[in-house]
């Protein structure tokens, strides 16, 4: 693959389908868009990688849903790390990209920074919260922390939630590119088996528990460098995985990183606060201050302009 058609892949979720089995499918490619999320803090190595399997989820299951506005993917647990959020901000337009972000809350001394990263978790819940904007009812779907990986935990979330098998392989790490800094770049296969047909007969369900099966074998024999590419392109991996199973391709989606904080979002949560609130939050310096988690923007504001003079203390 060139260095061309490299770049063409980066950032992008393919979607596709299989056409000899009911099953669909994304394949995933993120390595600017990770490296900025992961830029904007200074992680320790094993919470990297955390962020960096969780946003590639998001990624992936953001794009298979019908999404207006924010998918959002949480996990807590009572270990070192404490949380993982990441949101995913559905197009504004046809052709414009996705935007994703993520962070991680976790205590700094309680961290093994020799462990595998999974087990700084401990025991806690995986969540998907799907919010379509205005006048819509935000949905959210919970299920406890299972298996080794966050893609573990993923998996069991759609067959306990949404009765859907699906199956992830993922890949992501630090990587040096000819000519290019370490950067950290990230890729992956979902594959989910579509709900059929309740009253088809015994014959035709045993057919598509086959087909179930012998698409997760095929993918198990997905090499991790192919998943990160670079000299392998999504639609040569399914070729390569897949051409038995007649996979089709759809339009690629491109991801970028992208932080939906601004000032006047931090003025409207301020607004219910009282002004002896607001003066127990205001600085040395005379100023009012917060930062964002997500991209670290840091925003300052006079008490005197936030519009409190006429609540009571």
């Amino acid at each position: 693959m060139s260095i061309g058609e490299q770049i063409a892949w980066d950032d992008t979720v393919l979607p596709f389908q299989l056409d000899n089995s009911d099953i669909r499918g994304r394949v995933a490619r993120l390595d600017g868009a990770l490296e900025n999320v992961l830029e904007k803090h200074a992680y320790p190595p094993v919470v990297e990688a955390l962020i960096a399997e969780a946003t590639l989820l998001t990624a992936m299951i953001g794009q298979t849903i019908k999404l207006r506005w924010k998918l959002s993917l949480q996990i807590r647990g009572d270990g070192p790390v404490r949380l993982i959020a990441t949101d995913y901000y559905a197009p504004e337009a046809e052709g414009a990209p996705a935007r994703i972000r993520a962070y991680a809350s976790f205590d700094r001394d309680r961290l093994d920074t020799q462990a595998e990263p999974y087990s700084q978790i401990g025991k806690g819940y995986f969540a998907i919260l799907i919010d379509q904007g205005p006048d819509m009812t935000p949905y959210q779907g919970i299920t406890p922390l299972a298996g080794k990986s966050l893609s573990a935990c993923a998996e069991t979330y759609f067959a306990q939630s949404e009765q859907l098998p699906t199956r992830f392989a993922l890949s992501f790490g630090r990587a040096t590119l000819p000519g290019q800094p370490q950067a950290w770049r990230a890729g992956g296969v979902m594959l989910q088996h579509m709900p059929g047909n309740s009253e088809a007969p015994k014959r035709e369900a045993a057919e598509q528990a086959e087909n179930w099966t012998r698409a997760n074998m095929l993918l198990d024999t997905v090499e991790e460098l192919e998943l990160i590419g670079p000299r392998v392109g999504p639609p040569e991996l399914l070729a390569r995985l897949f051409h038995e199973e007649a996979p089709r391709v759809y339009d690629p989606q491109p991801v970028h990183f992208g932080c939906s904080c601004s000032e006047e979002k931090v003025r409207s949560t301020l607004s219910i606060y009282s002004a002896k609130d607001i003066g127990t939050m205001t600085t040395p310096e005379g100023t009012v201050t917060a930062d964002c988690q997500f991209c670290g923007a840091h925003y300052v504001m006079d008490p005197a302009t936030l519009g409190f003079e006429g609540k009571d203390g």
